[in-house]
């Protein structure tokens, strides 16, 4: 406990001589980093939202459908690099953003799928959110980039969760 002690003291006595002897650096720095921490989420366009699930927090169409690609790929097992870097191309043309954004919109993703306790249960959920977003307005943005993901042949998660979208999205078959 005593050598825990002297380490923090040491850290923070070094903390106060920086910013005794650069004021001005301390607080750029410190007002930096609150609007960094402030801005992140809006980044993204997700907000979190007091004892709602997370992807009740969505408002970016992009986000759902990355996180509806995401899920549709794990459906039957772990990804594959060839289907990750599919994924991430799909993202920047048929979304169109840039790199670090579609970077990011894919973490996120992923971490909206694993809060849905995993691809079965992600896929309706974020479906019906998209649904609130924009009317079920996506439906042939959402196809655009997961028929490319699926290959030739869709497995049977994959049709039904394809019907899960449908469904979720009020999309009449055929359509």
């Amino acid at each position: 406990m005593p050598i825990i002690m002297l380490i923090l003291t040491a850290v923070g006595g070094a903390i106060w001589w920086w910013i005794r002897n650069n004021p001005r650096e301390a607080l750029n720095t410190a007002h930096d980093v609150a609007t960094t921490i402030q801005n992140a989420p809006r980044k993204l366009a997700f907000r979190r939202v007091a004892n709602a699930h997370p992807v009740e927090g969505i408002d970016d169409t992009r986000i759902a459908i990355c996180a509806i690609a995401q899920s549709f790929i794990e459906l039957d097992d772990l990804p594959t690099a060839e289907q990750r870097q599919k994924l991430h191309v799909l993202l920047r043309t048929r979304l169109k953003c840039l790199e670090e954004e579609a970077h990011e919109m894919e973490v996120l993703g992923r971490w909206l799928m694993t809060q849905c306790n995993g691809p079965r249960d992600a896929v309706p959920r974020l479906g019906r959110r998209l649904r609130k977003i924009d009317g079920g307005q996506s439906w042939n943005q959402l196809q655009d980039i997961l028929m490319p993901l699926a290959g030739e042949q869709l497995s049977r998660s994959q049709i039904s969760a394809i019907e899960d979208l449908r469904t979720a999205l009020r999309v009449r078959p055929g359509t």
